[in-house]
């Protein structure tokens, strides 16, 4: 007769390098399946759990402990096809992100060489809004919209309702042109412009570069856990998962 390993809470908790609140609350959220009890109502892991504990605290690092959670509880109630879901969604989004980031990093490394000049030390006379859209070539609405959104700070003429754009509004609004165009949000202009208003637009491509290299570490966080969710459903659940999938199949077409 095979006799099955079991551990006590505090023996799991201690083998997983957690506390026991938290194997607790793991069982709770579905991050472990429900243990056994003993006939005095105490718990009893076994191996699987403490693999499962394992797993969870992978997944964790790579998709969050929301998307983690999910991915579990999907996975112990025979919705494997639910947990591969949730997985390619946060694939997807850091595809998007490091997408979004090259273009950002292109367009801000070409954009730096293009850069318009300082204003000259003698400024030229101040444009009224339709003359400055005319200036960049773009519609006088889109000049209003971003000045809506606080890209753009031009003056009111003395005395009227008149925008007035001197050098230094001309210069901000040919960069809003110039990354608009490249699909920059808002939120990225205003970076990009403090950052080159600072005369440091290198420290905005030094920002990006790092975040590609946080979408890269958590891309190999994501892998870790992904291996790890392998070996623990080809163990443990992989009997379930192909009895899922023969439920989810199509069955033949046709009369009978």
């Amino acid at each position: 007769m095979i006799v099955r390993m079991t551990y006590r809470t505090r023996d799991l908790a201690r083998s997983a390098a957690i506390s026991t609140q938290l194997v607790r609350d793991y069982e709770a959220e579905g991050f472990i399946p429900p243990a056994e009890r003993s006939p005095n109502g105490y718990r009893r892991f076994t191996a699987r759990h403490l693999t499962a504990l394992q797993t969870a605290r992978a997944l964790i690092e790579g998709y969050g402990r929301p998307r983690a959670g999910a991915i579990l509880l999907a996975a112990h109630t025979g919705r494997l096809a639910d947990a591969l879901a949730l997985i390619d969604a946060r694939h997807a989004e850091l595809d998007r992100s490091r997408t979004q980031l090259d273009q950002t990093l292109n367009t801000l490394s070409t954009l730096i060489g293009r850069l318009p000049g300082p204003s000259p030390l003698h400024p030229v006379p101040r444009l009224r809004i339709g003359d400055a859209a005319r200036l960049v070539g773009v519609r006088v609405s889109a000049v209003r919209f971003w000045e809506q959104q606080g890209l753009l700070h031009p003056e009111r003429a003395h005395g009227s309702r008149y925008r007035a754009f001197d050098d230094h509004q001309i210069r901000r609004l040919r960069i809003v042109v110039l990354l608009r165009q490249a699909n920059y949000d808002f939120a990225s202009i205003r970076t990009t412009l403090t950052e080159v208003e600072a005369d440091q637009p290198e420290n905005a491509v030094a920002a990006i570069e790092r975040r590609r290299h946080d979408v890269a570490a958590m891309s190999w966080r994501c892998l870790r856990a992904l291996a790890a969710f392998h070996h623990y459903v080809a163990t443990y659940l992989d009997a379930d998962a192909r009895l899922a999938f023969d439920h989810a199949r199509p069955g033949p077409t046709g009369s009978a």
